[in-house]
């Protein structure tokens, strides 16, 4: 007997239990995939394996609803591979060690991959079972979902009819997601020229901040650290005669940035310190709530790079001072929802060049297209370039969704209360999935799944079996 055997629902763990066999981390889906292809052959469905390795699976409406819409059921097959320092196993060839904790399950030593193999094996059920009623399904299994949403984007979408699209990648119990937005990827080069300059060589530094992931805590107020820097090298040159060496700044374009720093020459080392103290004072000031621990610092470095000349220097901090950046605008639609934001995100300097990396969101592609044009023209006026190396669409909010209204009237059937509508600036498959197949309704929702992608992981037994239940109920109200 498995070790989730005893859990209800027995059809979706006995499912989850059998892909937690299969080693699937992101881009190590290929085993995952064959053996999509393998149920789907067993239980005689018509089905489509991609080059990816995303794997569609049909099935057939049930009697009294052939004439309902199709539905699409969809989650992604591949999950984050962590595992504590001390764990020996090899995620690449081994299984998962599971164990049933109170009302959680978890994996060993491991991540639990409940993000998002909960989605496969519920879809498994459904189309394993001959008691569900539903209209025609379009059971959609993407990969690498958690390092780029590769397969959506990806995905050939030509043959998929569905007018729904349930989503099953949320990790909080009892809230609707009905929006999220899209991402545009924005690299921007500034050529650099260097020159003899006499000076103090100095380290200049920016540190103390809280960070944080830039969609679901664009809203907090929190400092940018590379934008501090280029503030603080506008009040340095202000002071006294400066020119960089080398900067560097941020570790991801989708975080924060918590730190960033300049190795600068600068003319009058005293004056430049003290530029520096009375910036830090200020900053201290005007974040007091939100990054209370930011602080400015200028010691003396050493370093044999040849400075960037006047000009260049000049055009470095200007970008980095000027460069739009954090909440753009709010939703007027959905209270407290961030519409469109932009992160500065990571910067630094090669022997020729300068490079900035920028993760625009935005729940309206229009403006995600206007704030990616403000990034552009900023970069071209000061000489520079842009590269857009990936875009993916919005899945913008709608007023007149008839898959929420019924959602939410299968919600009180199952929950006896309201459920909590909710709407993400962060990105979901479901904004590429609308984005190729525009008249798609869309709800995002899951069991409740803690400490994802880490080997604290857990998933939740009876949000599972709730959830399971809110599933199969707005299927059968879909006719």
């Amino acid at each position: 007997m498995g070790v989730l055997s005893g859990l209800e629902p027995k059809r979706v763990f006995r499912y989850f239990e059998e892909l937690c066999a299969i080693p699937h981390g992101s881009h190590n889906t290929k085993r995952i995939s064959d053996y999509l292809v393998a149920f789907a052959e067993g239980h005689r469905l018509k089905f489509r394996q991609d080059e990816l390795n995303n794997v569609i699976i049909w099935k057939a409406p049930t009697a009294g609803f052939e004439s309902a819409p199709t539905v699409m059921l969809q989650g992604h097959m591949d999950m984050v591979a962590e595992k504590e320092a001390d764990c020996e196993k090899d995620m690449e060839t081994e299984g998962l060690d599971l164990f049933v904790e109170g009302d959680t399950v978890g994996a060993r030593g491991t991540t639990l991959g409940g993000d998002d193999g909960i989605a496969v094996a519920m879809m498994l059920a459904i189309l394993d079972g001959e008691d569900i009623p539903h209209g025609p399904l379009e059971c959609l299994f993407t990969v690498d979902e958690e390092v780029g949403m590769l397969g959506a984007r990806g995905l050939d979408a030509s043959d998929l009819k569905a007018k729904y699209l349930l989503n099953l990648d949320s990790e909080e119990e009892k809230v609707l997601t009905v929006s999220c937005a899209g991402s545009t990827r924005a690299i921007c080069t500034l050529p650099v020229s260097r020159g003899a300059f006499w000076g103090t060589v100095c380290k200049l530094t920016v540190d103390g901040l809280m960070g944080g992931h830039s969609g679901e805590e664009i809203h907090k107020g929190r400092a940018n650290a590379n934008i501090l820097l280029g503030r603080a090298l506008i009040e340095l040159m202000n002071a006294t005669d400066l020119r960089i060496l080398d900067l560097t700044g941020g570790a991801k374009d989708n975080a924060i940035p918590r730190d960033a720093r300049a190795l600068v020459a600068v003319r009058d080392f005293a004056v430049a310190k003290a530029a520096a103290a009375a910036l830090s004072e200020a900053l201290q000031n005007e974040y007091r709530t939100a990054d209370p621990d930011v602080r400015v610092t200028l010691v003396p470095a050493e370093c044999d790079l040849v400075p960037l000349d006047e000009g260049s220097t000049r055009r470095v901090a200007t970008f980095l001072f000027c460069a739009p950046n954090g909440v753009q605008m709010m939703s007027a639609e959905v209270p407290g929802l961030v519409q469109t934001s932009l992160n500065l995100g990571q910067v630094a300097a090669e022997a020729q060049t300068v490079t900035a990396r920028f993760m625009i969101r935005s729940s309206v592609n229009s403006q995600a297209a206007e704030t990616t044009e403000k990034v552009i023209a900023l970069t071209r006026a000061l000489g520079g370039t842009v590269d857009i190396p990936a875009s993916y669409s919005a899945w913008q909010y709608r007023p007149d969704s008839h898959l929420r209204e019924v959602m939410i009237e299968a919600f009180r059937a199952v929950y006896g209360e309201e459920p909590k509508v909710a709407a993400l600036h962060a990105g979901l498959e479901c904004g590429i999935l609308s984005g190729k197949m525009p008249e798609l309704d869309c709800i995002s929702f899951g069991p409740d799944l803690v400490s994802i992608h880490t080997p604290r992981e857990r998933l939740h037994i009876a949000s599972t079996e709730r959830t399971w239940l809110l599933t199969l109920e707005t299927l059968k109200r879909l006719k």
